[in-house]
C-alpha cells in the first residue's frame, strides 16, 4: 500500500482496499480509545458542574454560559457524519491522534478563557473532537478485534462513558470549589495528554478502507437495515431524553425524596449504567437482536413502574437504577448492529448514528419540556415509555438478521 510520511493514502489505492478482519485483538489500542472517550465525555460534562463560578468569572449570565454545552452538541452533530469525508485519505490512527490533540487544545483554551467568545471557541473545538470520535470509534474497534469480539471491544470503549458519567460532575464541582474552575479544565487537559501518549504507543496503522463522500452517506442511508437501525436510535434516544431529563422533579414531587436521597438514586443510575454496558456486550456477543431489543424494553418498563408505582420511594429508586442499567446497554448493541450492517462503510454508518442520536436528544428534550409544561411530568415519562417500547417492538419484528450476528455466536 502506498502511504506518504504524513499518513495520507492515495485514492487509487483506497479503491482497491477491502476491509480486513484482524485475527488477534489489539486490546491496548481498545483501552486507549476508552481513555479517549473518558476524556471527551468528562470535558463535555465539566461546564454543567462549574457553571455558576464560570459565569461569574467571565461576567455573563448562567444561561449564556450554558450555551457552551449547546455549542459542543451542535458542532458534534455536524462533525460526526462529515469526519470520514474530511479525513478520507488519512490513516485512521493519525485521525484519532488529531482528535485527541483537539481535546487537549479545547481544555487549554477553556482554562485560559477570558471571555465567553473564547470559551465558546474551546467548546466548538471539543465538538469537532467529540463528533469525530463517536463517528469512528465503532469502525476502529471493528478493525482492532475480530468481529466476534466487537461487542466486547465496544463495551470496553463505552466504559469510559460510564466512568465519566459517574465521576465527571462531582469531581469537577469539587475541584472547582477548592482550586477554581480553570484548574478543572487543566486537569482534563492532562488526562487528554496521557491519553495521547497511550494512543501513540498502542494504536497500529489503520489505512482507510474506502473513499467516503456525501454520496456515500446517502448510499448507506438507502440500505433498509440501516434505516431501521436509525429509526430505533431515534425512538430510544428521544424517549430517553424526553423522560429521564425530568427525573429529578419527578422524584421531588411524587415520592417526595429529599435532595440527599435523590443524589444517591442518581448515583445508582450511573452505577447501573456501568454494569449495563457490560451486560449489553455479553448479550450482544450471543444474540444481537435480543441485546438491542431488551434494553429499550427495560427502559419502558422502568418508566411505567415509576408512573404506576412511583409514589413508593423504594420502587422509584429501583426503577431509576434499572433505567440506568438498561440505557447503559443501549450503545453497545446499536453500534454493533450498525457496523455489521455496513462493514464496508462503517465510519459513515457510525456518523449517521451519532447525528441521529444528537438530533433525537434535542427533539426529546424539547418535546419532553413541552409535555411537562402543558401536561405535567408524568406525560414526559409516558412518552418515554411509549417511544422505547415501540423501539423494542420494531427491533423484535425487523431488527438484526441472523446473518448480521453470526460472527457473535
Amino acid at each position: 500500500m502506498t502511504e506518504s510520511a504524513t499518513g495520507v493514502i492515495d485514492d487509487a489505492v483506497l479503491d482497491r482496499t477491502e476491509p480486513e478482519e484482524r485475527t488477534e485483538p489489539v486490546w491496548g489500542a481498545v483501552v486507549s480509545l476508552a481513555l479517549g472517550v473518558f476524556g471527551l465525555v468528562t470535558a463535555e460534562f465539566l461546564p454543567a458542574s462549574l457553571l455558576t463560578r464560570l459565569a461569574q468569572d467571565l461576567g455573563v449570565s448562567e444561561g449564556a454560559a450554558g450555551q457552551a454545552v449547546t455549542a459542543t452538541a451542535v458542532v458534534g452533530a455536524i462533525a460526526a457524519p462529515t469526519m470520514a469525508i474530511v479525513t478520507k485519505r488519512l490513516d485512521r490512527r493519525l485521525v484519532m491522534w488529531i482528535l485527541t490533540v483537539l481535546l487537549i487544545v479545547s481544555n487549554l483554551v477553556a482554562a485560559f478563557a477570558s471571555s465567553l467568545a473564547m470559551l465558546l471557541l474551546a467548546r466548538v473545538v471539543l465538538g469537532i473532537a467529540l463528533g469525530g470520535f463517536w463517528s469512528m470509534s465503532a469502525a476502529m474497534a471493528m478493525r482492532l478485534v475480530p468481529m466476534r469480539l466487537m461487542p466486547r471491544a465496544m463495551s470496553i470503549i463505552l466504559t469510559g462513558v460510564s466512568v465519566a458519567t459517574v465521576t465527571a460532575a462531582p469531581v469537577g464541582a469539587y475541584v472547582g470549589d477548592i482550586w477554581g474552575w480553570r484548574t478543572a479544565f487543566m486537569i482534563a487537559a492532562v488526562v487528554g495528554a496521557l491519553t495521547l501518549l497511550v494512543q501513540l504507543a498502542t494504536i497500529p496503522s489503520l489505512p482507510p478502507t474506502a473513499v467516503a463522500s456525501f454520496r456515500t452517506l446517502i448510499d448507506v442511508l438507502k440500505r433498509p437495515t440501516i434505516r431501521v437501525a436509525l429509526l430505533v436510535v431515534l425512538l430510544v434516544a428521544s424517549g430517553q431524553f424526553a423522560g429521564f431529563t425530568y427525573v429529578r422533579p419527578f422524584l421531588e414531587t411524587v415520592p417526595v425524596m429529599p435532595i440527599e436521597t435523590i443524589s444517591l438514586v442518581l448515583l445508582a443510575y450511573g452505577i447501573g449504567g456501568f454494569f449495563g454496558n457490560f451486560a449489553g456486550a455479553f448479550l450482544a456477543e450471543r444474540n444481537l437482536k435480543l441485546a438491542v431489543a431488551l434494553a429499550p424494553l427495560l427502559i419502558a418498563l422502568s418508566a411505567l413502574a415509576m408512573l404506576i408505582l412511583g409514589a413508593s420511594s423504594a420502587i422509584a429508586a429501583i426503577a431509576v437504577a434499572a433505567w440506568g442499567f438498561a440505557f447503559g446497554a443501549v450503545p453497545v448493541g446499536l453500534q454493533t448492529w450498525l457496523v455489521r450492517a455496513a462493514p464496508d462503510q462503517a465510519e459513515s454508518a457510525g456518523g449517521l448514528m451519532v447525528a441521529t442520536f444528537q438530533v433525537a436528544i434535542a427533539l426529546g428534550a424539547v418535546f419532553g419540556g413541552l409535555l411537562v409544561d402543558h401536561a405535567g411530568v408524568a406525560s414526559a415519562f409516558a412518552y418515554g415509555a411509549a417511544a422505547t417500547l415501540l423501539a423494542a417492538l420494531v427491533t423484535f419484528a425487523i431488527g438484526p438478521k441472523q446473518a448480521e450476528q453470526s460472527n457473535s455466536v
